[in-house]
């Protein structure tokens, strides 16, 4: 089975809220690629599966916490693909279940669980090591999903967006999606992530070592926006909280506080603050996430 991806929609943004700043914005609702595999987590995954069975792996591994989009989409993912998955689970076991951990397991992931300072080394030699000897030969994943395969995946976005454009924007955790867009971008237009962790400044380096395992290019057209983290990941307040219900009652889009909902608060924000200029289009990417 190959993991294929049907086009997206563009829908525009009809906003009281924004209306009178003359700034064309669309969202890319890449959350309706799939329902258990939705946004980028699709694009992340597509080349990486193909190559596990290419390479004649029958299994994956990959890590995430306790909350997970990644670990979530990947037990998805693999349960479709027919290949047998593996979730490192950041932190110590507890029950019950969570839901995502919940439908992880019901896709058939086996969760193993790590201790945060060992978390911390899973990157090491050693420990990878470690793994194989558990579960014995697997294809890795990263966390998030994101290598050159994923950037690869990610830099269709670009490709199947029918509209002109000033800016693309999206969320930003581990990189790898907006990597892909500023490669799919191939120096034309900008490109600028909202970074969703606090302290997050080590993104730029990520996305620049990203893009060139990729294709060994260096782009300038792009930037990540660090002011809208909230106080840091799966971090949240009354105002976003607010911001995204009213966001969701006046164009019927979900968004989650993860992500899209970061995201979206910042490009109203920098709407308002005249960052985006009257006249300019501005594609958001809704990358997807669990609610």
């Amino acid at each position: 089975m190959k993991l294929a991806i049907s086009h997206t929609p563009l829908q525009k943004v009809e906003d009281p809220e924004i209306a009178d700043f003359g700034v064309n914005l669309y969202v890319k609702r890449e959350d309706l690629i799939h329902p258990t595999v939705s946004g980028n987590k699709w694009r992340k995954l597509k080349y990486n599966l193909e190559q596990a069975r290419k390479e004649g792996f029958d299994q994956i591994l990959t890590y995430g916490g306790a909350y997970s989009n990644h670990i979530y989409a990947t037990a998805s993912a693999g349960k479709l693909f027919d290949i047998k998955s593996i979730g490192v689970i950041r932190g110590e076991p507890h029950e019950p279940l969570n839901d995502t951990l919940s439908f992880a397991k019901s896709c058939g992931m086996r969760l193993h669980y790590m201790d945060r300072e060992k978390y911390r080394q899973k990157n090491l030699a050693s420990v990878i090591g470690e793994l194989k000897e558990r579960f014995g030969k697997f294809y890795l994943i990263p966390e998030g999903g994101s290598n050159a395969l994923a950037v690869k995946g990610c830099a269709e976005i670009v490709a199947d967006i029918d509209q002109d454009f000033d800016y693309i924007c999206c969320a930003c955790g581990t990189g790898g999606t907006l990597a892909g867009i500023i490669a799919g971008l191939h120096h034309q237009k900008k490109a600028l992530g909202f970074a969703a962790l606090k302290g997050a400044g080590f993104l730029k380096d990520e996305v620049s070592n990203l893009i060139l395992l990729y294709n060994q290019t260096i782009y300038k057209n792009w930037d990540i926006n660090m002011d809208y983290h909230f106080g840091g990941y799966a971090k949240s307040g009354s105002d976003l909280q607010e911001f995204m219900k009213k966001f969701e009652k006046h164009n019927k889009i979900p968004l989650e506080f993860i992500y899209t909902g970061k995201m979206m608060f910042g490009i109203y924000d920098l709407i308002k603050k005249g960052f985006f200029k009257s006249g300019e289009t501005i594609i958001a990417i809704h990358t997807g996430g669990i609610r």
